[in-house]
């Protein structure tokens, strides 16, 4: 029998409560562990807001969606009308719908910039590798979970969004059209598809989510916070052990968090009440009329936060095929002849390369685009890997690295638009320069990252009080 911690009979009733709880769960230890002893850097600024706002941007999706679960219908005949019927006849029917659906554009915002902010302050570097990665997990989490929500509501963009996202299945050889037929469970996006959809967007990818968010969390707290300046302030303590340049992360970060937290619903409230579908951005018109097979909208677009994706699946045609077999017999060169490996490994590259060459001449470039897509994302998890700078804040490197930064960012805003317009030869073109300067940014990081001299990074965190 475990060891209980007495108490003082003449103690207040509120800390015999809290004393009978912690004698059976730890919440008094996971509050200091969390909240009141775990020190976090002194000089986080705006960008160390997104976090937090990021969970309580997942709280709101929780808490609206089972609202909406409450008068929804996973019924190909029934899902238009009863969307309708929550925006009409529910009371507050509408102000949920409104939270949840802006909620999903807010929710790519937070995440966006929160990655932004590990990229430019080195974040994902050692010993942060593995919240990085569960990072990562979690914004691929939430493109599904996105992705198979955006069909619910059973409009025109909807359904035929899910249709040619699905059908891309089917360019994979070999298993394609069997994988699409499971995925759609029918031959068509119909009853079926709506119904699996439905269950893993209410079930089991929130609870995949939210078990990642957890680690996510677990794997912050044991090896603590970056900051701006990429120092590590466990490196210097007091004789108690405290980081000298760290702070409580209760009372001041939450104090802190609570005043983005107010900024983002005054920004998010305005959008609800006066701009929900904020001009076709975050609801699209064409979503606003039922699902119709019999009738292809003009222009089909997924919803923003997917649109650089699906503008590099869009870049991949049988010419842009040419310029990645170029880009193939680059890398195979400078590997076998520049690289320091051993004759055995400079064979291998080759042999990879011809294999790799054979296969993208023998297999239809539209796989090749579901590739691309796929690979924008998966090569986020290997960024702690890529980048080989001896700093890592981007105060304190190459003045350079900033405009190549910026230009990354302006390239996926690019292809961010293209994605959302029809398809033309010119923002073909761009696209296809976009998707191999996005791919050229990771890939050639072990490289360009080491170029260039750095600044001297400081002993301890820079910090003005204010």
């Amino acid at each position: 029998m475990a060891d209980f911690k007495e108490i003082s009979a003449d103690a207040p009733m509120a800390d015999k409560a809290l004393n009978w709880i912690d004698n059976r769960f730890p919440l008094s230890k996971m509050y200091k562990e969390h909240l009141s002893e775990y020190y976090a850097p002194k000089n986080f600024n705006f960008f160390y807001f997104f976090g937090s706002l990021a969970l309580m941007v997942l709280v709101i999706q929780i808490v609206t969606g089972i609202f909406l679960v409450m008068h929804y219908k996973p019924d190909a005949a029934q899902a238009f009308a009863s969307v309708e019927y929550i925006m009409r006849d529910v009371p507050w029917g509408w102000l949920v719908r409104y939270m949840h659906s802006t909620g999903a554009s807010a929710f790519f915002i937070v995440v966006y910039l929160h990655m932004f902010r590990g990229l430019i302050y080195g974040s994902f570097r050692k010993p942060r590798e593995l919240v990085w990665l569960f990072g990562c997990a979690i914004f691929l989490a939430l493109m599904g979970e996105a992705f198979m929500g955006y069909l619910l509501p059973w409009g025109q963009m909807s359904y035929w969004g899910a249709q040619v996202i699905v059908n891309l299945f089917s360019a994979i050889p070999f298993i394609g059209p069997d994988l699409a037929l499971l995925i759609r469970g029918d031959y068509v996006v119909g009853d079926a598809t709506l119904n699996r959809f439905f269950s893993f967007h209410v079930i089991a990818v929130p609870l995949v989510l939210l078990g990642l968010v957890v680690a996510h969390i677990i794997a912050l707290h044991e090896v603590g916070s970056n900051n701006p300046d990429g120092v590590e302030i466990k490196a210097h303590k007091d004789e108690n052990g405290r980081p000298l340049d760290g702070i409580p992360f209760h009372p001041y970060y939450t104090v802190h968090d609570i005043v983005g937290v107010t900024g983002f619903l005054l920004v998010f409230c305005a959008i609800i009440f006066f701009a929900p579908e904020f001009g076709g951005y975050f609801l699209e018109y064409n979503n606003f009329i039922p699902a119709d097979p019999l009738k292809t909208p003009a222009h089909i677009a997924p919803v923003w936060y997917f649109t650089p994706y699906y503008s590099m699946l869009r870049a991949i045609t049988s010419e842009m095929m040419y310029a990645l077999i170029a880009c193939v017999l680059v890398a195979a060169y400078l590997g076998a002849t520049r690289a320091k490996i051993s004759s055995t490994l400079k064979g291998v590259v080759i042999g990879a390369a011809v294999v790799g060459i054979a296969l993208m001449l023998a297999i239809d470039a539209k796989f090749w685009g579901v590739v691309v897509m796929g690979g924008a994302v998966v090569i986020l998890f290997f960024l702690p890997w890529l980048d080989k700078c001896a700093v890592k804040s981007i105060r304190f490197r190459p003045d350079w690295h900033v405009y190549l930064y910026a230009i990354f960012v302006v390239d996926f805003f690019i292809l961010g638009y293209l994605g959302m317009q029809p398809p033309s030869s010119l923002g073909e073109r761009i696209s296809q320069i976009g998707t191999l300067f996005y791919f050229g940014f990771f890939l050639l990081m072990p490289w360009w990252s080491t170029l260039g001299e750095t600044k001297p990074v400081p002993e301890r965190v820079n910090f003005v009080a204010h």
